[in-house]
């Protein structure tokens, strides 16, 4: 998505140079939302993007594996040689987390790349029991789908709740509930001890029946490729891009999962492992190749998932200290959570609410002052619980 936005962007911005798109893969570029759904359940065949990169003057170089920078020759070294740039953009994404010990063990799947959507695909047609492993976004969404195919579905998760590691547990805590709604089994504080042919055995002994085995645990940034590069990487090894997406080398730019980006909206350094700054931030990178004044990249983040019948939304960026205010009852359909930082609004998740999404985004855009009683009010339009400063 990230390298695909930023051809396409420098075409728009006016951009008569060559361009060249690299991918590993051998597929026309494509979305990756409609792998965890339409797709993984066959109601798809693909999601390539709808584009005519030949008209659009962009070369695709398909099947070709970077395998290094020089930036002191200007040179990108790919398995089918050195291509040389003016100026390089990498946006190579994230990579699932393989789980320790099961790597060329039959049965265990990633769900990333549209090759392991086709892979897991007659798994869920043929309708074996499936365990995946970690109640993250994608792990809810994978058994969503196999729930929806008839599949029997256990989730394993290591930490006391779904969605651990991007919720407090106030809030997680009400999602729990929503895999036994579907008739899926959640088992927390558990952990995988192995894997064995048609169970997956846990670290209380206890085993559970699986056809196959869906590992759901997180991603990485796609950089190892960059080592000896002299392009900076921070603590979870992605591109520490400064405020206009530059890597520390010159003519070299970072966008989308590969790469963080220091916030002056929320003083922090952001990791956005999400689709919506994959179409934002090329953008940026584009405007700042073509233009003489550099333009910043600050955005509200955004992003989305289905699942258990439920559409959730995420937007803004909360930290533990800001304060927390609910908008309806979390045992109910609909649902919204604030977040406060100085009476302003930061972040919001919304569950079956899009028009407080859709007001909230606006209001965390603009910085604007809240008034906490009536935001507590899920009668009352979002927009109109603003203070007058």
């Amino acid at each position: 998505m990230a390298g695909v936005q930023t051809a396409v962007a420098l075409r728009e911005q006016g951009f008569a140079g060559g361009v060249t798109l690299i991918g590993a893969e051998p597929h026309q570029p494509y979305d990756r939302p409609p792998l965890s759904k339409a797709v993984l359940l066959g109601k798809a065949e693909g999601s390539a993007f709808d584009l005519d990169f030949e008209a659009l003057g962009i070369d695709l170089w398909l099947g070709r594996e970077a395998l290094g920078v020089r930036p002191g020759d200007h040179e990108l070294d790919t398995v089918a040689g050195p291509v040389p740039y003016d100026v390089l953009v990498v946006a190579t994404g994230a990579e699932p987390i393989r789980l320790p010990g099961t790597e060329g063990v039959p049965g265990v799947h990633l769900l990333r790349t549209l090759d392991d959507a086709e892979r897991l695909r007659p798994v869920l047609a043929q309708q074996h029991d499936i365990v995946v492993v970690g109640a993250g976004w994608i792990g809810a969404e994978f058994a969503t789908a196999a729930r929806e195919a008839g599949c029997v579905v256990t989730v394993i998760e290591a930490a006391d709740r779904p969605l651990a590691g991007a919720l407090p547990a106030e809030v997680a805590a009400p999602m729990a509930a929503w895999y036994a709604d579907s008739g899926a089994s959640l088992r927390t504080h558990a952990r995988v001890e192995r894997v064995e042919p048609g169970a997956v055995v846990l670290d209380d002994g206890s085993r559970v029946p699986a056809g196959a085995v869906i590992v759901g645990i997180g991603a990485r940034p796609a950089t190892a490729w960059l080592s000896g590069s002299g392009i900076e990487l921070g603590a979870h090894r992605e591109v520490l891009a400064d405020d206009h997406l530059r890597t520390s080398v010159p003519d070299v730019y970072a966008v989308g999962d590969c790469a963080s980006f220091p916030s002056g909206r929320y003083e922090d350094r952001l990791l956005v492992h999400h689709w919506d700054n994959a179409l934002q931030g090329p953008r940026t990178v584009a405007a700042n190749i073509i233009g003489e004044s550099p333009v910043a990249y600050d955005p509200v983040p955004y992003f989305w998932s289905e699942q258990f019948g439920r559409f959730v939304q995420y937007v803004g960026h909360h930290a533990p200290a800001d304060t927390t205010l609910w908008r309806g009852d979390p045992s109910g359909a609909a649902w919204t959570v604030c977040w406060l930082h100085g009476g302003r609004l930061v972040a919001l998740l919304a569950v079956g609410r899009p028009r407080d999404l859709a007001q909230g985004r606006k209001l965390i855009e603009a910085g604007t002052l809240m008034d906490p009683e009536l935001l507590s009010d899920p009668s009352r339009p979002l927009k109109t619980a603003t203070l007058t400063p």
